[in-house]
């Protein structure tokens, strides 16, 4: 093992985007859907993809299973040490002593933050999910032309919470980003407002979509955007970040925005993190879908250009905390093995490989959020 390797092992990971765990134990259809982004189907198995298998490897030790453990054994393992014990083995073995938790999706019940710092033995804290923030507001009878004003106070009490340091977006699914990257005026939001009131339902509407990231960038935090992989409620082609770039020409030298996941769109995120100073990118979620076998081509395409105080680690963990696990595992693999290339070729000091480590898997994290250190 070499010494990038091995700083990368030591190394207590700050997590700036994950999500929490099911409370209960899992059978076999429960855990197969929560290991995909798409669908469970009839004589296809998710064991038999690249997550599955690298859930077999790579996770089995953990639960005292030898290498390879077939799905069965896997699971009747789970069931039998329970879901509390699996879920301390994982977020334990992760090693990870930070995490930034998005809490507004949850269809099913998950570990609070809190819940997640404790069996982890590490600190976290709650990242906003604006869309919730949104879609609470119709319960509450606001009408169409206090929307505006209803929701920026909403936003605001919502981060104003003890141990949020963020909030996130998912307009990649909602709307996607190929929106008029202008402000819109207040006229337009009340129209839109009494559009989306009067029917109800999902918050998808393009002009109340652009009143959202605009009071994103009034509140001050950094911004989390969803882009690139994700589930089949998502058209993929309109999530390729560089739909963001007129918006974010408007909003540079304002907050920080967090680019996360990206895949297929590492690349286009790079560019967007190499041309304006507060874009960021992390290619979580990718890499435990991939599996450690590829993550090191992942992060290599993320990296061509990507200033090294740029890139950040996520898992984007959720449901299973065997994403907490592989996502961490393979970041540390991965990078490692880029890193360590590039010293071997002479294209990289040791101590330059060494310094990129602690950034990229932590101190980037710490610095953009404004957390303290966990040790």
């Amino acid at each position: 093992m070499g010494a990038v390797r091995e700083a990368l092992d030591a190394l207590r990971l700050a997590d700036h985007h994950c999500h929490g765990t099911v409370t209960a134990d899992l059978d076999r259809p429960a855990f197969e859907a929560l290991i995909t982004e798409g669908g469970t189907w009839p004589g296809v198995s998710t064991f038999d993809s690249p997550v599955g298998l690298a859930v077999r490897r790579h996770c089995a030790p953990v639960l005292d299973l030898p290498r390879h453990a077939s799905a069965d054994d896997y699971l009747a393992r789970r069931l039998d040490l329970g879901w509390r014990e699996v879920r301390r083995r994982f977020l334990r073995g992760s090693g990870t002593g930070v995490f930034c938790v998005d809490t507004g999706f949850a269809p099913e019940a998950l570990t609070t933050p809190s819940e997640i710092a404790e069996a982890a033995g590490g600190r976290a804290y709650e990242v906003v999910r604006l869309e919730a923030v949104a879609e609470s507001l119709p319960a509450s009878g606001v009408d169409p032309d206090g929307y505006g004003e209803a929701f920026r106070q909403a936003a605001l009490e919502a981060v104003r919470r003890p141990g949020v340091v963020a909030v996130k977006s998912v307009a990649a699914y909602r709307t996607g980003f190929d929106l008029d990257p202008a402000r819109p005026p207040d006229a337009e939001v009340t129209a839109a407002a009494r559009r989306w009131l009067g029917r109800g339902g999902r918050f998808d509407d393009p002009v109340l979509m652009r009143h959202l990231l605009w009071t994103a960038v009034d509140l001050g935090l950094p911004l989390q955007l969803h882009t690139g992989f994700g589930d089949g409620d998502l058209r993929l082609d309109r999530a390729d970040p560089t739909h963001l770039t007129d918006w974010l020409r408007l909003t540079a030298g304002t907050i920080p925005v967090l680019l996360l996941h990206c895949w297929p769109f590492q690349r286009q995120a790079a560019y967007l993190a190499a041309v304006f100073e507060r874009v960021h990118l992390d290619v979580g979620l990718t890499l435990h879908h991939v599996g450690p076998a590829r993550a090191g081509a992942v992060l290599a395409e993320a990296l061509e250009i990507t200033p090294f105080r740029k890139l950040l680690y996520s898992s984007d963990a959720y449901g299973v905390p065997e994403f907490h696990h592989l996502g961490a595992l393979a970041f540390r693999q991965g990078l490692a093995e880029l890193l360590q290339q590039r010293v071997d070729a002479d294209e990289l000091a040791p101590a330059d490989a060494l310094r990129i480590a602690r950034w990229t898997g932590r101190e980037n994290a710490l610095r953009i959020y404004g957390l303290a250190a966990d040790d």
